[in-house]
């Protein structure tokens, strides 16, 4: 099914020089968006920095999740195995999990838990990081589902750790 999903995506590559253009754009740059919000947040008030400090801490926990199991697991790329449209050159270590999808997700959702509207906004644009790695043929879709849950999980664990520790600061 895995597979199957990535056809569908990764078939549709190459077909559009706008939409491919679109893809490798975000695959390759996204990542800036949320560090120039993380830059903005974290000099904007003391409220907004300690958003940005906990999506730092929720980064950094989701990079351990990251080299803890590229060091466990290994899965090839798509583009080893087999013959896929491949728009933009890839290291080919191992595809699970996908670090671009793993941190803007750890990002976005540590930001939804402070501004709901600013958050949603990158959890859609993590979405679209997410899809992208697919069209550009460096990912199956069970790695960007599986580095979600990941970046998610990073991001709530730290969001639990924070307020736990805040609330031992006032009883």
């Amino acid at each position: 099914m895995d597979l199957r999903f990535f056809w569908l995506i990764n078939q549709l590559s190459g077909r559009n020089r706008t939409l491919d253009k679109s893809m490798i754009l975000i695959s390759n740059r996204a990542r800036y968006i949320y560090f120039a919000i993380l830059a903005v947040l974290f000099f904007k008030n003391p409220t907004s920095k300690r958003a940005a400090i906990e999506a730092g801490k929720s980064i950094s926990l989701a990079l351990f999740f990251h080299i803890l199991i590229k060091a466990l697991s290994f899965r090839p790329r798509p583009f080893v195995k087999r013959r896929v449209g491949i728009l933009i050159p890839s290291k080919t270590d191992s595809t699970f999990p996908s670090k671009h999808t793993l941190l803007a997700f750890s990002t976005s959702v540590s930001i939804f838990f402070h501004y709901r509207i600013l958050g949603a906004w990158m959890l859609f644009l993590s979405a679209l990081t997410g899809f992208s790695r697919i069209w550009v043929g460096h990912h199956y879709p069970s790695d960007i589902l599986g580095s979600s849950l990941a970046g998610l999980l990073s991001s709530l664990a730290i969001r639990i750790f924070s307020r736990n520790k805040q609330s031992q600061i006032f009883d």
